[in-house]
């Protein structure tokens, strides 16, 4: 059983292709599950995901980590995947994730995103962040890895810790956590589609500052903040 664990926040627009991407894998439907865990939205968010989640709930710890933590513990599966409500799944993402999973050492698996919004600018972000990825997973320097694509084997995600409650990098911490624990592998060919409307909406540049302050000043900053900003 893989548990999908998605956190969301006001995305009415949004959610339906994510779940829809999700109903539409070439996985047994019986080998996995969907969870939604709603940061309390204000528009019909949980009413759309309830159409298509085997469970939608409020969720109770802050922040995103905390929504994934959540929607753990109510899980039922051997591995947990996290993906975003504004992320669409290829047919094959399950699939490859169990294929991942066959090597009894491996802890945690991540894979690499290309933009839903494809202009030139944003392929090109994404080919510099995924070089990036692949280069500090080669060189055991830094796992880049992202909530939106990772998964982890649920016995040893708790063990961990889980994740750490924090505004950025909660996702590349958690990672290095693992690693203590059994083998973190990147997966090349593992592709989601990531939506760069963030970064189209404030700048990508003033955004990546925006991450590295808050990651650099150990997870959460004054200055900036990520937890339910609202993205058009």
């Amino acid at each position: 059983m893989i548990s999908v664990v998605i956190p969301s926040f006001n995305e009415e627009e949004r959610i339906e292709r994510c779940l829809k991407s999700l109903q539409n894998q070439d996985f047994p439907r019986d080998e996995y599950e969907i969870i939604v865990v709603d940061g309390g939205s204000k528009d019909k968010t949980r009413e759309i995901a309830e159409k298509y989640a085997d469970l939608v709930f409020i969720q109770t710890s802050p922040k995103v980590g905390g929504a994934r933590n959540d929607g753990a513990l109510r899980s039922r599966g051997d591995i947990i995947a996290t993906t975003d409500a504004d992320t669409i799944l290829p047919s094959d993402w399950l699939s490859r994730i169990k294929k991942g999973f066959e090597n009894p050492d491996v802890v945690m698996l991540y894979g690499p995103v290309k933009p839903i919004e494809a202009t030139i600018k944003n392929r090109f972000y994404l080919f510099l962040a995924n070089g990036f990825a692949h280069i500090g997973y080669l060189t055991g320097t830094v796992l880049f890895t992202l909530g939106c694509n990772s998964a982890f084997r649920a016995e040893s995600f708790k063990k961990a810790g889980m994740y750490r409650v924090s505004d950025a990098g909660d996702d590349l911490e958690i990672a290095h956590r693992m690693r203590r624990i059994g083998t973190v592998k990147f997966d090349r060919k593992l592709f989601v589609s990531f939506s760069m409307r963030r970064y189209d909406q404030f700048g990508a540049l003033k955004s990546l500052y925006e991450w590295f302050y808050i990651v650099f000043h150990g997870g959460d900053a004054e200055k900036y903040q990520y937890t339910k900003r609202e993205y058009r």
